[in-house]
Formats: C-alpha cells, structure tokens, sequence
C-alpha cells in the first residue's frame, strides 16, 4: 500500500513463482505417467542446476513495474528511443530520469550505462542498446547482441545488485528475429550464473504476450529443470552454443580478439596480478633469455628440463594463436572443410572436418593450420571430439603426414587431452594403412582414440543424427554403398 492507502502498482519479484516453482505441475504428471529412464552419461552442455534455476523468473508483465534493484532499458545510441519498454519506464520513472541521461552523452550499441531510478521501485535503471538486425551483418548483430546482456550483468555485479529485471532489448523496430535472439540471451544468462552465481540472486525475464511463448519454448534448453528435462531438450539445442561465456564464437563468421593477445583464453582469473606478471615479458627479448636457437639446441643435448619445454611449447603456442587471431583467414573459412556442429550421445561438442574441401595443392597450408588453431582453441578447453569424412576424397584432397606432425607438434596440451574419439568416417584401405603408421610411428596417444566408421549408420550410434550436419554428397554416397538410413536399424557395437 502507499502512503493513501491506494494499492501499489509495483510487483515485487519475492512473490512470483520461480521457473522451478513452474515446473512443479509438469513433475506431478510425469509421476502419473512414468517415461523410459534415459542414459545417465548423455548431459548436455547446459546440465541441470537446481541453484541456478531458483534464480530464474519468467514473467508476463511490464519490466518497469518491477521492484528489484536494477531494470534494463532498451534505448537508442541517444537514449532517446520511444518504443514500449522505454515510454513506461520514463512515464513511472518521472522527468528527473530525461535530465539525468542527458548527461551520459548517449550510450554505444552493445555497451551498458546506469542512472537512478527515481520514481520506480527498482533503485537503478540500467541502459543497453540492442543492435539493428540484418542477415549479411548477422556476426555483428550477435556479437553486439551478447555485448548488450553481458555488459548488463557484469554492471550488476561490480555494483553488488541483488537482482536484475530484463526486458527483451531486442526491440521489434530492429528487425531481430525473437527465437535467435531469446537463445543468445538465455545462453548469456546462464554462462554468467555458472561463473558469477553468487553474486546475483534474481534474474527476471520480463516478457510480454507475443513474447512468452518463444521463452516458454527455449527456457529449458539453457535451465532444464530435472535431468529428464535435460535430455529431452538436449536434440533442440542450436549448433552454435557460444563459448563458456555464452558469446558467439563460429568461427566461419569473425576472427575474434581477446582481452589479453597471447594470454591462454582458459587461464584462470583466480591468479590474479601474479598471473598477469609472470605473462609479461615471457618473451626471450624482455626476458634477456637469448636467442631461440641456443634454446632449441638445448633440447636437442636433453638439457632443459620438462618444465622448461613446457613453458617454451606454451609460449610458441601462443605465438601461433596470437597471428591466427590477427590474419585474414575468410578464404580459408570459405571452404568450410572445419565446422562445429551438436554434441555426441555424451554431451561433447562435435566438430566436422571434411576431407573433400581440402584442395590442399591450392591453398596456403600455414594458413589452414592457423586456421585450425583458431578454430579449435575455444573449442579444445572442453571434451570434443571430431569427426573426419574421408569421402570421395582423392590425392588433390591428402593431408600430408609432415603437415598433420606439424599440426599435432604446435597444438596445446588441451587439445590431445581433450580430443576424446575421432571418426574416420567411410575410410578406404590405404587411407587405414596410413593412419596406423601416423598413429604408431609419428605421433603418440592418438591410436586409442580413432574409430574407423564404415557406414552413416555406425557413426549416429555415436552421434545422433540430428546432432551433426552432413554435407549432402556424404549423405548421397552412404546410401548409395549402405542404403537409406533407418532408425529402427540396430546401433553397431563397435562404436
């Protein structure tokens, strides 16, 4: 009540139901109507966290009417936009909040900025500004879009907010289709709470009617609510599912730049300034460690220690990932011989290489291999695996041993850590001859992990078939050699 005894228009968020609390129904029938119980080892990259989900609200509502301690504003660069969200949120928030914004000076697409709340029930108000969509520039508009969540929550947090009310700040006037844009919001959501959960106790999606059933629909692909939920929602999940932070990393799309060039992207925040100190000048040049090739004829005489090579492979690594991180790799994009794609019967993500693409006389083989590196380098921090189509390949289209040597002597330590199978899909005989030997005589530790996949069939053992995206000519080869696919037909042991 306020002060006239007249009802408060204001909604507390301490009594809306939480996306768990919505959940409670579902579970009742499905003990009434019990279901097959599913395999334990298939998780999905966003796995069922019950702490997570009891931070989670959906509501139908006006964001401005909404008492928690920050509401997202969808503006302008001018914080001048009139669209539904900002005209309440400047009606209940008084002309105090006008004044106040003109004195930020606008706010850049992607960025976040703060005011007061003044009138409103929510103590601040945090402004974002979505991006304009548009399909030939839809790397920029996903990048900028992820921009707009991450930036509000990282402002929560250095700001010790208790708890945020999202609007859906990409507006109709922008043209963002509503289901992509819900899944880079949801997926941003719940990369901060895995990382940051502690800081946040509430995060409110505040959707209208047009909108709730696209969330209703996505929402338990990000915050399953029971580890059936979870496998069930698992097949529906985009190929692209961000990188541990939620932000959208396809690698045919941008060349990416990191915070700190040359600084391992799974480098621990937890080190701190002693982190920060031991990267600068771990060059030889700062480091007065002299020149490159005394180093490299000390290994030679087995006189530096394991540690020591260790840290000279890191920093040559790192050297590698830095000019794959500056080049311009689109030609070698373009081929689309390298993809990511879904995730195998045990959650890992899958990523493709296509042999047939692979014009290997014609292309700039140190290109291809710093474009493997960047590819790979978000991708490798987690368990993957990878799946070689060796089909209708020829010698235009063979690797040479001296170049996947090379590959597999300049990769990180994750890399051969975390690369769980490979499957060498529709291999010929001499091409199994040749990877015995590879595999026996040149590189250690890869033998184990490869898995010689006759037909498609084998292969959706593995991984199901909506789960991986096959070019057509592998699709049209394997029927014709092993007929159409069927999914009555039995799984093969061998995988």
């Amino acid at each position: 009540m306020d002060p006239l005894g007249a009802p408060s228009q204001f909604v507390d968020i301490d009594t809306l139901p939480g996306w768990t609390d919505a959940y409670e129904a579902k579970q009742l029938d499905c003990l009434q109507n019990p279901v097959g119980k599913a395999p334990v080892d298939v998780r999905s990259p966003f796995p069922y966290r019950k702490d997570i989900n009891e931070k989670i609200i959906l509501w139908k509502g006006d964001v401005a009417l909404l008492n928690c301690t920050a509401i997202v504003n969808t503006s302008n660069e001018s914080l001048t936009d009139k669209n539904p969200v900002s005209e309440s949120i400047f009606m209940h928030a008084g002309p105090d909040l006008k004044d106040e914004l003109q004195k930020l000076k606008g706010c850049r697409t992607g960025e976040a900025k703060l005011t007061k709340g003044f009138n409103l029930a929510a103590r601040f108000i945090i402004h974002t500004v979505g991006p304009k969509y548009k399909s030939r520039y839809r790397t920029a508009a996903e990048s900028s879009l992820y921009s707009c969540y991450r930036n509000v929550l990282q402002l929560a947090k250095e700001q010790a907010m208790c708890s945020v009310g999202f609007c859906v700040i990409n507006s109709l006037k922008r043209c963002y289709p509503l289901e992509d844009a819900t899944h880079i919001a949801l997926r941003t959501v719940r990369r901060f709470l895995e990382i940051h959960g502690e800081t946040l106790e509430k995060v409110v999606f505040a959707v209208s009617e047009l909108e709730e059933a696209t969330y209703q629909k996505l929402l338990p692909l990000y915050f399953p609510r029971s580890l059936e939920e979870e496998i069930q929602s698992l097949p529906y999940l985009p190929a692209d599912i961000g990188n541990a932070e939620g932000e959208p990393v396809v690698p045919e799309r941008q060349i990416r730049i990191t915070e700190k060039p040359g600084v391992p992207d799974d480098a621990s925040d937890e080190e701190g300034l002693e982190a920060d100190l031991s990267f600068i000048g771990s060059h030889a040049f700062a480091r007065m460690e002299g020149d490159v090739d005394k180093q490299r004829r000390l290994i030679l005489q087995g006189q530096l220690s394991e540690a020591a090579l260790q840290k000279q492979h890191q920093r040559n690594y790192n050297r590698w990932l830095c000019q794959a991180r500056a080049e311009d790799l689109s030609d070698i994009a373009s081929l689309k011989a390298l993809y990511q794609t879904g995730v195998d019967n045990c959650g890992r993500t899958v990523m493709v290489v296509v042999g047939r693409n692979i014009p290997v006389t014609l292309i700039d083989m140190e290109k291809a291999l710093l474009y493997f590196i960047h590819v790979m380098d978000h991708i490798a921090v987690k368990e993957y695996v990878l799946v070689y189509f060796h089909t209708l390949t020829n010698d235009y289209n063979q690797l040479d041993s001296n170049f996947l040597k090379k590959l597999y002597d300049v990769v990180d330590a994750k890399y051969k850590r975390n690369l769980k199978a490979l499957y060498f899909v529709h291999p010929t005989f001499r091409s199994k001859v040749s990877a015995w030997f590879f595999t026996t005589f040149t590189v250690s530790g890869l033998k184990d992990k490869i898995h010689y996949v006759e037909s498609l069939q084998q292969l959706f053992a593995a991984i199901p078939p909506e789960q991986i995206d096959l070019p057509p000519f592998v699709l049209e080869y394997d029927a014709r050699e092993n007929g159409p696919y069927y999914s009555s037909y039995p799984p093969s042991p061998d995988l």
